[in-house]
């Protein structure tokens, strides 16, 4: 009779995450994914497969995380521009001070669209992050707070492509002044 796997299986897929998050798909070996579930890789290969679909396991269970996070910060501001003002400032705040910054960009750039699977995961979180600030771009229009006349869409697909800008250039630089200068500059430019 077969030995039962006896292990926290969404506990395993957080240490697992936070191995590839830290190292990247490619850098990270099996080794280094059962050490940190603390599983032989017998259990892994019977419970969740290989490298691979664990990986894709991994990138949900962050952008799974992310959204509830989202979800929760940004429900409760008094108006819509402050709600996206904090999103950009905490998007900067993100990007210059968290060691491993955002895991969905980083697979992005190491798998550069080559993996169907991992994209369709990062582009429902680039689709929830869109929809997110669309909705606060719109609502602020409503109110006044940003211009009207700018279309709503091309304004969050700019943000968007800013925050992946802004990671770059930590990335290359390492300055967190230039991040939160570029952070202020855009606050400032939706205002107007």
């Amino acid at each position: 009779m077969a030995r039962l796997v006896e292990f926290d299986e969404e506990q395993a897929i957080q240490k697992a995450m936070e191995v590839f998050w830290k190292k990247g798909y490619a850098a990270t070996s099996m080794r280094d994914l059962t050490d940190a579930m603390q599983i032989n890789s017998s259990s892994l290969y019977n419970t969740i497969g290989d490298k691979h679909q664990l990986f894709i396991r991994c990138i949900k269970h962050y952008t799974k995380m992310r959204i509830r996070a989202v979800e929760q910060r940004y429900t409760n501001f008094a108006s819509p521009i402050q709600a996206l003002e904090n999103f950009i400032k905490d998007a900067a705040d993100i990007i210059t001070t968290e060691p491993n910054s955002c895991m969905c960009v980083k697979a992005t750039f190491e798998i550069e669209g080559d993996d169907p699977e991992i994209q369709v995961v990062v582009n429902a979180y680039d689709d929830f992050t869109h929809q997110l600030l669309k909705g606060l771009i719109e609502n602020s229009q409503s109110q006044g707070e940003i211009d009207s006349s700018e279309n709503a869409d091309t304004i969050a697909d700019y943000l968007t492509s800013v925050f992946i800008g802004w990671y770059n250039s930590f990335v290359l630089h390492k300055d967190r002044t230039k991040i939160t200068n570029m952070a202020a500059f855009m606050i400032r430019q939706l205002r107007h």
